[in-house]
């Protein structure tokens, strides 16, 4: 019997155990997945692609405000077709106000290069140079005016791209023509000499419609001519330095800092604001102010010797009218003598 009952309380334990092990881990229900609004999704793409257009026209920078607000909206609107509708219309109508104004701002930005160009001279070198790119602009208008925009802004930055190219041409040019002009090409003539080579390079390929080879090869060229022009400016500046150094102690022997003083001061001045950008390594403004600094001394000793000669005359003045006057003397006494007799 009580065999029977220690049994019965074993298994009565074992069904607790496993009843209170069920509760404790109930089976978890399937998961359903969230269902997808088909109007939403098109809706979010609409949104994003009016978004993306209204960007490529600069749009917010247009409208700054009304871009920060468009996009707390973007960010903030639930997942509801008629609410991300209202956002993609909102970016619509800022791509439609800015095209307008960056089609604008383009064309001016063109046509001042092209303004450029043309003062510059290159035109007068290379007649034919401005077809290309401005055939670019001309087709770039009409399908702005067909309302093509996309089609208009690829042509305009193609129409930009060559212009600059021309705009780095100009530059070139108008380097050369300082190095020539001012005589530098004594300070580094195989830069020169190669530069030149690169140039001619570059309008050989221009000319024959190799666009990257000219922008590239005109990009070398105007290294090498900058190079020179610094080098150039480098030891000029050095020898106007000692030019002026060297005039500055032929005043102080003429006494120039004495006689003309405020044209020598003028001198020192210059030498002072010249010896600061030399070492500052500025050698352009260096050697603009050393050659001011050796022209007012140069004029101080000027001013001096004409200093010198009409003091000097004044002199020979004075000892005339001196001379003259003891002659007069000399009779008007023979006279008072001859006279006593």
């Amino acid at each position: 019997m009580k065999r029977k009952i220690v049994l019965l309380f074993i298994a009565l334990s074992v069904i607790t155990t496993m009843c209170i092990s069920c509760k404790s881990t109930p089976k978890e229900a399937p998961k359903e997945a969230p269902k997808t609004d088909a109007n939403a999704v098109a809706a979010r793409n609409k949104a994003d692609q009016a978004r993306k257009q209204a960007l490529d026209f600069d749009a917010s920078q247009y409208f700054p405000s009304e871009w920060e607000s468009v996009e707390s909206l973007y960010r903030t609107t639930p997942n509801d077709a008629a609410q991300i509708n209202a956002v993609a219309e909102v970016y619509k109508e800022l791509f439609n106000k800015a095209v307008p104004l960056y089609a604008q701002a383009k064309e001016d930005e063109i046509m001042a290069i092209r303004e450029q160009i043309i003062a510059s001279g290159l035109t007068d070198l290379l007649p034919q140079c401005l077809k290309s790119p401005d055939n670019f602009a001309l087709i770039a208008k009409q399908e702005y005016d067909n309302k093509n925009y996309y089609k208009a802004k690829e042509l305009a930055d193609t129409a930009m791209y060559e212009y600059n190219t021309l705009l780095t041409g100009v530059k070139v040019y108008v380097t050369r023509q300082e190095i020539v002009n001012r005589g530098f090409t004594q300070y580094d003539s195989d830069n020169f000499v190669k530069a030149d080579e690169i140039a001619q390079k570059a309008i050989d390929a221009f000319n024959a419609g190799d666009k990257e080879t000219a922008t590239a090869s005109a990009e070398e060229a105007l290294l090498r001519y900058n190079l020179v022009l610094s080098n150039g400016w480098t030891k000029y500046a050095a020898e106007r330095k000692e030019a002026a150094e060297n005039e500055r102690q032929l005043a102080v022997v003429d006494r120039a800092n004495i006689a003309s003083k405020d044209t020598f001061r003028k001198g020192d001045a210059s030498l002072e604001i010249a010896n600061e950008s030399y070492a500052a390594e500025v050698y352009s403004d260096a050697a603009i102010a050393f050659v001011e600094a050796e022209a007012n001394f140069s004029v101080s000793r000027k001013e001096t010797e004409e200093k010198r000669v009409r003091a000097e005359e004044a002199i020979r003045v004075a000892e005339e009218k001196i001379g003259e006057s003891s002659e007069s003397a000399l009779e008007a006494e023979k006279l008072i003598e001859g006279g006593s007799k």
